[in-house]
């Protein structure tokens, strides 16, 4: 048998059904549809908290890398997607968080950055790489971030706390339209 050169040893030992790609193809689906408790108009999908979708002979494994290790919302979206995946029909499911690689603000899709400006929070800087392991950024906190206005796109703002409703996001206004907006942070 020929291995792809990133399969191992285990991954060739494991019986694998031919229906795996289907489940692990609906289990995806399915997680696209459960959405940040905190933000709700990303999915976890969107947040690139999803880190891998793994099916096994007694059910599907769902592998999240949390936003930070504090963040009260973990219990829940981990429910929810169990939930989610039970109710496609292609469970049992069970999580696994793998907090290594940290999880970083890069991992946010190109559509989560547009459905959170479109929500009226500023996306962070930078953009979806598509990369899982990304290098520490060490971030000069001298100079303010020049933070754009979701609603007009002026950069003309301010923060106004360094925590919004919740700890990951901070609390800004628009100098050119006067809206106060949310900015989520870059980690």
């Amino acid at each position: 048998m020929s291995l792809a050169p990133s399969a191992t040893r285990a991954e060739a030992r494991r019986p694998r059904a031919p229906r795996d790609e289907p489940r692990v193809a609906r289990a995806w689906s399915a997680l696209h549809s459960v959405l940040d408790p905190e933000v709700p108009a990303l999915s976890v999908c969107d947040l690139g908290i999803v880190r891998d979708v793994v099916a096994h002979a007694d059910g599907i494994e769902i592998v999240l890398t949390p936003t930070y290790s504090g963040c009260p919302a973990t219990e829940v979206i981990e429910q929810s997607v169990i939930d989610a995946v039970n109710a496609a029909g292609v469970g049992p499911a069970r999580v696994t968080l793998r907090r290594a690689p940290a999880w970083t603000t890069d991992w946010i899709s190109d559509e989560g950055r547009r459905k959170l400006r479109e929500y009226g929070i500023a996306p962070p800087a930078g953009g979806a790489s598509g990369a899982r392991e990304v290098p520490i950024r060490i971030v000069r906190r001298a100079a303010p971030l020049r933070v754009e206005c979701p609603r007009c796109g002026s950069v003309d703002t301010e923060r106004l706390s360094a925590f919004g409703s919740t700890a990951c996001k901070a609390l800004y206004r628009c100098l050119a339209c006067r809206e106060p907006f949310e900015h989520f942070k870059p980690i």
